[in-house]
């Protein structure tokens, strides 16, 4: 029985220092999860600071674009106010040289207006000659031969050898 107890010690005795062994490696387990814990909790923090110096970064690219294309688009509008003025400066002009440049072309010149005036003035003082001369003359053609004839004052005494000369109405 001496032996028993002695064979049960060793296999207690080992069962005992598998028991402490395993205790000690599960405090040096506990001891890694807790740096672990600790390290993931810096870690967390580490990431959610880059995450937020990335966005930060990016968001700061993006207020940059969004400023370039504010500037684009107002040099674009700047751009586009000038070609409008531009295109309507040359509208309004080309609508007053057209009708100009017709006007020069179909009206006559202040010269051919006084050589016209002139002719006007002579044409005018030859009418009244002729109207005094006798071109209030009333003329027609009658009768069915279609001779020519005119009308005279009735009122008027006659003239010639054989009164056969009559005064024209309206002299």
């Amino acid at each position: 029985m001496t032996e028993r107890p002695a064979v049960l010690d060793d296999t207690t005795m080992k069962f005992g220092l598998l028991m402490e062994s395993a205790q000690a490696h599960q405090k040096l387990a506990e001891a890694h999860l807790e740096r672990l814990r600790a390290h993931t909790q810096d870690l967390d923090g580490v990431v959610r600071e880059e995450i937020r110096r990335t966005l930060v970064e990016e968001l700061r690219e993006v207020t940059a674009e969004s400023n370039r294309a504010v500037h684009a688009l107002r040099g674009m509008k700047r751009a586009a106010g000038l070609r409008g003025l531009i295109l309507s400066a040359a509208a309004a002009a080309l609508s007053t040289a057209v009708p100009v440049a017709i006007a020069r072309w179909v009206l006559p010149s202040p010269e051919q207006v006084d050589a016209l005036r002139a002719r006007r003035d002579q044409l005018t003082a030859n009418v009244s000659r002729l109207e005094q001369q006798g071109a209030r003359i009333e003329w027609r053609r009658c009768g069915e031969a279609a001779r020519l004839c005119v009308r005279v004052d009735r009122s008027a005494p006659v003239y010639g050898d054989k009164g056969d000369y009559y005064v024209v109405k309206g002299y």
